[in-house]
């Protein structure tokens, strides 16, 4: 007959304890990881989509720029908002994102041979900021988007 001495009792239980803790570990460690995948694929998802409106602010203000005569080009502009401000917010993209199209024109006037003569150049430097919360910056849900471009008219 087998007998178990006094001192060998209770040593199974240690060893399932100690296997609970670590199973236990390892499933919380998942649990973290399989949250910041998804988090992390949500934000390449909302990255893109701000890409996407930041790019079509900044085509609305190039298709504003190119369409006007060069000798009366001038920075597009919506109607005036209270407070002003220096740019122009369009709103209502995909993903509830905000855009802020700003547009800064330069002139510069060429002398030529004749018989171009004089001529002045207009340069546009459009800047698109998108954005899903302008007042959550920081936080881990905010995402931006920016996108520039040149137009000599």
């Amino acid at each position: 007959m087998n007998r178990i001495h006094k001192t060998e009792r209770g040593f199974a239980s240690i060893a399932a304890i100690f296997l609970l803790v670590v199973m236990a570990a390892l499933g919380g460690f998942m649990l973290t990881f399989s949250n910041t995948q998804q988090l992390t694929s949500a934000q390449d998802l909302k990255g893109s989509q701000a890409y996407w409106a930041a790019r079509a602010g900044l085509e609305w203000g190039m298709g504003n720029v190119i369409r006007q005569a060069s000798k009366t080009a001038a920075c597009p502009t919506l109607p005036p908002t209270d407070p002003p401000t220096d740019h122009t917010t369009l709103t209502g993209f995909d993903g509830d994102f905000t855009v802020a199209v700003t547009c800064k024109m330069q002139e510069y006037t060429e002398s030529y041979p004749a018989p171009i003569g004089i001529k002045v150049i207009k340069i546009f430097s459009l800047t698109s900021v998108a954005n899903n919360d302008p007042a959550t910056a920081g936080n881990v849900g905010f995402i931006e988007r920016s996108v520039s471009a040149s137009i000599e008219k």
